[in-house]
């Protein structure tokens, strides 16, 4: 690869195997060798260099060497040490871009991998942790990968060579200091191993932090609301002192390894000036022999040094790669059929519950459930807190896969679908709708394939919205903040159902959106959802009455059972649930109205 060469970021992601981090790797196979080859020359040219020292020294000495060779001598020198530096920058340069781009691709993979994974795997991991692998860990591993080609290819060049050409000079004195190698190597290997153990430590407890913070920016209000800032400041200085604690632990190891390098670096050159002094008397090594070996041991100490560190920053981008990699072999639970399986997805059909059960450890979430539901109809979902019926309408899109029975779409099993395809036929408005830190325009029309100002305004009319809208500061384009807080409840909602019918779906999922308006609000809605409703099928999730009242078809959930099936009329003659609810509901309005 020419120097200045544009690395290649390769973004196709490779399937699970032990050795992933190797299949990262083999795409930079030439900026690998390119990397290696410069630290060869770089390590040549100063390896060459201490020739000169010696040519001049012994020369001076002698009184060999004259005016004008010592001159071409020094400029020889110099041009070496300068063609030596400018390699040295390339040396550095090569291997840290490509591990920078190893990183960048690595990200993306990661990303797109957790962006597959299902829901359940998010409940059992906290969120700050994630995003700590995705950033820190994973800079770790970049910047290892790009010094670990760099280092240790230099480190293997010096020994080489720097050793072939003292054993040529004296036998004796190299192999004095032959000897030391091991030694230092298993040292710096020790605490190379405690320093991945402090580092392994340091990542949980940032993890452990950044969820901390991202629970309690998200929870902001309810925080001041109940005004435990005081405890929650105790709270984070627990996790501040653990995480301080943690990094001097990691630093009390780290900063051994700089003066172990130098001490070694003391007994390798109290060694050679006692061997090497004695050389030089017996007449058995010149004067400028012996400073070559001096300079060649300088030129050692820092790839020996550097090898502490080198070794300490492998460990650590090891411990983040197995955190990484932790994420990377987690197999999503939901995902695909195999190509040659997948049906086509029907934009018409009726949808049908088939003995449906879903079981989630040793809970059971729905047993038995049994619906059809023709294209085209709404039918209307009730029950008591906790019955199952948002997860029951989460088995549409497959957010969570049944454990027995069939959920049926046109007569094929939604497992049979691809996802996206899947999913690109349902809308679906949530009870505690999730919006993003951008303009609500683009909040409402996030699912929609080719939005327009105008249905933006259309399906914000037909939500209710646009009134809202005309007293925000700038209207549609106003940023409504991480996670919708600048807007009431009732209005993240209503932006919630706008979002879902913007996209025109084929069936509309609406998980109890209305709890948070007024009934007069509601009516409104309810008013300008009939012709949505009349285009697609609607499943309405609702703890109204006043909501469910002119549905198709009304079904109750008890403990993930349905008890109770009918129209309005019906239900409300037939003991259970329903009619209680309705009861409820109607001497609440009458006592409201006194």
């Amino acid at each position: 690869m020419p120097v200045g060469e544009t690395i290649t970021v390769h973004m196709t992601p490779p399937q699970a195997h032990p050795r992933l981090l190797r299949r990262y790797l083999a795409p930079h196979r030439r900026e690998i060798l390119w990397g290696m080859a410069i630290s060869l020359l770089t390590v040549g040219f100063n390896v060459g260099i201490p020739f000169i020292s010696r040519v001049v020294i012994d020369g001076l000495t002698s009184g060999e060497l004259g005016r004008r060779a010592l001159l071409l001598w020094l400029l020889l020198y110099a041009g070496a040490a300068a063609v030596a530096g400018l390699l040295s920058y390339w040396m550095r340069r090569v291997p840290l871009r490509m591990g920078h781009a190893i990183e960048t691709t690595i990200r993306g993979h990661l990303f797109d991998h957790l962006t597959r994974l299902d829901r359940g795997y998010f409940q059992t991991r906290h969120t700050g942790d994630l995003m700590n692998r995705l950033s820190s860990d994973i800079q770790s591993l970049g910047m290892g990968i790009g010094q670990t080609v760099m280092q240790n290819s230099r480190m293997v060049f010096v020994l080489i060579l720097t050793f072939g050409v003292m054993f040529h000079v004296s036998v004796p004195l190299a192999a004095s200091m032959l000897v030391l190698v091991p030694l230092m190597t298993l040292s710096f290997t020790w605490f190379a191993r405690r320093i991945k153990q402090g580092h392994l430590a340091v990542q949980e407890q940032l993890s452990e932090m950044a969820s901390f913070n991202q629970e309690t920016f998200s929870g902001i209000q309810t925080l001041k609301s109940f005004a435990v800032e005081p405890r929650w400041r105790g709270l984070f200085q627990q996790q501040n002192a653990a995480l301080m604690g943690a990094n001097l632990r990691m630093a009390v190891v780290q900063q051994g390894v700089r003066p172990l390098a130098s001490a070694w670096f003391t007994v390798s050159l109290v060694i050679l000036l006692l061997l090497g002094g004695r050389l030089v008397i017996q007449g058995r090594l010149t004067l400028g022999e012996l400073v070559q070996f001096n300079q060649y041991l300088m030129y050692m100490q820092w790839p020996l040094m550097s090898l502490g560190w080198s070794l300490s920053l492998m460990q650590r981008s090891w411990a983040s790669w197995c955190r990484i990699r932790e994420v990377l072999t987690h197999e999503p639970a939901i995902t695909d059929p195999p190509a040659e399986q997948a049906a086509p997805v029907p934009r018409d059909g009726a949808i049908v519950f088939d003995r449906v059960g879903l079981t989630l450890g040793d809970a059971t979430l729905l047993d038995d459930i049994c619906l059809t539901i023709p294209a085209g109809s709404r039918v209307g979902i009730t029950g008591p807190t906790g019955s199952g019926k948002t997860v029951l309408v989460s088995l549409l899109p497959r957010l969570w896969d049944v454990t027995t029975g069939a959920v049926r779409i046109g007569g094929q099993d939604v497992r049979s679908l691809p996802l996206a395809a899947l999913r690109r036929q349902i809308g679906m408005a949530e009870q505690e709708p999730t919006l993003f830190s951008d303009t609500l325009a683009n909040n409402i029309a996030f699912g929609a394939s080719a939005p327009s100002p105008e249905s933006i305004l259309s399906v914000a009319d037909i939500a209710h919205l646009h009134a809202d809208v005309e007293q925000l500061p700038d209207q549609y384009d106003t940023l409504i903040g991480e996670r919708g807080v600048s807007l009431s409840g009732g209005q993240r909602q209503r932006t919630s159902i706008s979002r879902a019918i913007s996209r025109e779906p084929a069936i509309l999922i609406l998980d109890d959106v209305l709890a948070s308006v007024d009934t007069e609000t509601e009516a409104a809605i309810l008013r300008k959802l009939q012709p949505v409703f009349a285009a697609r099928t609607t499943l309405l999730v609702s703890h109204r009455v006043s909501t469910l009242v002119e549905m198709d078809q009304i079904i109750v959930l008890e403990d993930g059972r349905i008890t109770q099936r009918g129209t309005h009329a019906e239900l409300v003659q037939q003991t259970g649930y329903y009619r209680r609810l309705h009861e409820m509901q109607q001497l609440a309005a009458m006592e409201g109205v006194s």
